[in-house]
């Protein structure tokens, strides 16, 4: 199969680019959010506090037609639909709905997520907030883009000067150390917001809207785009080990070089 962009990314096998490809299905999927948004949707309970709606499952519909009808041979691992994990050289990562519980009570905070990886490197990432018609994308080795204008990570390198972002998932455990760490930061930064949204969290460090974003209790769906979109801006990720994070890594912290060692060092000191 013929690739574009170097050796990253494969084409179609109708001869489009991944890009091109990720980009109309999370058009597609938006769609079909913004008609379904502020209206009833059937609702399934995953778990406490963790909802999946009506337009969750279409989205998702949507997403893995477009996907299996341009990449047929390629894996997909989806959250709502699932698969067993990375599976192939070439492997698609979804979430068809990041923000459900802001979705469902008619908040206007939410995205899609597509990325591509590769084994499980990604090598493709695209967020995209419907709602705002912002298109947040991604291709290793060439930078990270706004609606085609390209962005970096803050350069701010104090912790008292940035917006901070984070969320509580759904674990109670998890959910009680994030809150004790929220309670001590506070009078550290210059301000935190609860997303809702890790996807947008990461998105917006990307974007330097955010300093830094972190979370305890993430998918790799959650995150496999962000990852992609912090680093090409000039950012970094790690886990909470210090190491650097991973699709597979269920904690992270996001911000530029400096900020994520300042907070790194905050944080074991605390």
């Amino acid at each position: 199969m013929p690739e574009s962009h170097g050796s990253y990314l494969p084409e179609s096998i109708h001869g489009k680019s991944a890009v091109e490809v990720a980009q109309y299905a999370v058009v597609k999927a938006g769609k079909i959010l913004q008609a379904r948004f502020g209206k009833m949707n059937r609702v399934q309970i995953k778990g406490r506090r963790n909802l999946v709606t009506e337009a969750d499952l279409k989205s998702e519909a949507k997403i893995l037609q477009i996907l299996k009808e341009e990449f047929p041979e390629h894996s997909i691992l989806s959250e709502e639909a699932g698969a067993s994990g990375i599976q192939g050289e070439y492997n698609w990562i979804i979430d068809p709905l990041d923000g459900t519980n802001n979705f469902h009570f008619g908040i206007p905070f939410f995205c899609i997520n597509i990325a591509l990886a590769k084994k499980e490197e990604v090598i493709l990432g695209v967020t995209y907030d419907p709602v705002r018609n912002e298109m947040f994308y991604a291709v290793k080795g060439r930078g990270t883009y706004l609606n085609g204008k390209k962005c970096s990570v803050t350069h701010i390198d104090s912790l008292a000067e940035i917006s901070v972002g984070v969320d509580l998932g759904y674990v109670p455990d998890r959910s009680k150390e994030l809150l004790d760490i929220v309670v001590s930061l506070w009078t550290q930064v210059h301000c935190l917001r609860l997303m809702g949204s890790s996807a947008l969290g990461l998105a917006y460090v990307s974007c330097g809207r955010l300093g830094l974003y972190f979370h305890k209790y993430i998918y790799p769906w959650d995150i496999a785009s962000g990852l992609l979109l912090v680093r090409e801006s000039g950012g970094e990720i790690n886990n909470f080990t210090g190491a650097n994070a991973n699709i597979n890594d269920r904690e992270i912290i996001a911000a530029n070089k400096d900020l994520l060692q300042k907070f790194t060092e905050w944080l074991a000191k605390k």
